[in-house]
């Protein structure tokens, strides 16, 4: 897969200290991952890098909106996301990234790709489960939550059945509760 050249910072010719990055991320961005998740993305993403004699440290920092459809109900709807990362590249012998937090390039390696740590970053903002803001406060209209309201199990039926256990069982229940 060949990188996205904005997200490529040749930091052989940054000078000591701080810069930052900004970048919009946008649908076009997810389909070069072929992800399919996601129905629309507004993403904003700062990237603070500072670099030192010895390594770099790089601070992402994303905010924006995903759209995405809800598990319960399969109505899209904006889901707002915020996250952040810290990095710190490092130079070693040979490239090695299997540690979370530190990545280490080669001491001949003059630029720093950061595609995949902006992609993963979005994407593991993004709640495991997703549900509509109007199911949880009981707005949402919708065909699903009304079939699936009336195949719920009713309350009646449980108390039938509370009352239908066989009365020697009360007892043990004391021994439980010290009543």
């Amino acid at each position: 897969m060949k990188p996205l050249k904005e997200f490529v910072i040749p930091f052989i010719g940054l000078k000591v200290g701080a810069h930052q990055f900004e970048y919009k991320i946008g649908p076009e961005f997810f389909e070069y991952f072929e992800y399919d998740d996601f129905n629309n993305v507004n993403v904003d993403v700062c990237v603070n890098l500072v670099k030192k004699e010895t390594l770099l440290e790089l601070q992402f920092k994303i905010s924006g909106i995903v759209n995405v459809n809800c598990d319960l109900t399969n109505e899209p709807f904006d889901q707002f996301i915020e996250n952040e990362f810290n990095l710190v590249v490092k130079f070693g012998e040979a490239y090695d990234d299997e540690n979370i937090d530190i990545l280490i390039l080669p001491h001949g390696a003059y630029e720093l790709n950061i595609q995949q740590y902006v992609y993963e970053l979005i994407v593991l903002s993004v709640p495991i489960k997703r549900v509509h803001p109007g199911v949880e406060d009981g707005t949402l209209n919708s065909d699903i939550l009304k079939r699936l309201e009336e195949l719920s199990p009713k309350t009646e039926d449980k108390k039938e059945t509370i009352e239908d256990i066989d009365p020697r069982w009360n007892t043990l229940k004391k021994l439980l509760t010290g009543k």
